[in-house]
């Protein structure tokens, strides 16, 4: 469903690559997941339901955010 979206540059909201960048620039730990709708109101998938590519896009949005929230 989301092995492509390593390659965007503008993820689809909730999104693997937007949940791992997310994750990133608020300072949370590493730990794969995405929601198949709205983010936080529809379901949460796992590193155990996640494709190879999902997981992928997960670290690509995680590896390459390089802003940081300021507290």
């Amino acid at each position: 469903m989301y092995d492509l979206d390593v390659i965007k540059d503008s993820p689809d909201h909730g999104s693997p690559q937007d949940r791992g960048s997310a994750d990133r620039y608020y300072g949370r730990h590493h730990s794969p997941h995405y929601y198949v709708g709205n983010t936080y109101k529809s379901e949460r998938v796992e590193r155990a339901n996640m494709t190879v590519g999902e997981i992928a896009a997960y670290n690509h949005g995680y590896d390459n955010e390089e802003d940081r929230k300021d507290w």
